[in-house]
């Protein structure tokens, strides 16, 4: 897969510009920069795996709950998640498994995935965003 995510530049915080071909890629492809962002991922194996189901309002809330339970489960089980299975999503729904593990070297600390600046826009060509992390 070719470049999922590009990092912009923010001015107190960490801020990513992600895209995929289709809202499901979109959401994998943010939660693999969020952890681009969090570790060195050389060597992280994909000894955890975590089923994960949520509802939201609305596609950006789902974005943010997403990430969110992501950050969660990571600090809760001391890994990271590197690849993730959309297996069904909706503008309000998603289920996945992600998959990941401990890493080397930590990049950083997210304390939490932000509404700013976020808006999800699609056309023919994909879906895009900008997604603000506060650390």
């Amino acid at each position: 897969m070719g470049k999922r995510f590009e990092e912009i530049e923010h001015t107190a915080d960490i801020a990513i510009h992600v895209w995929g071909r289709d809202l499901a890629e979109l959401f994998a492809n943010a939660a693999y920069g969020m952890a681009c962002q969090l570790a060195n991922l050389d060597g992280v194996s994909q000894a955890v795996e975590r089923p994960i189901q949520l509802e939201a309002y609305d596609t950006e809330t789902l974005l943010v709950a997403w990430l969110g339970e992501l950050l969660y489960l990571g600090e809760q089980g001391e890994c990271v998640f590197t690849d993730f299975d959309i297996l069904d999503l909706t503008p309000t729904r998603l289920r996945a498994v992600a998959r990941g593990g401990a890493v080397q070297e930590h990049r950083s600390y997210i304390k939490a995935v932000t509404f700013s600046e976020l808006e999800i826009v699609c056309c023919d060509e994909g879906c895009e965003t900008t997604i603000v992390f506060d650390v």
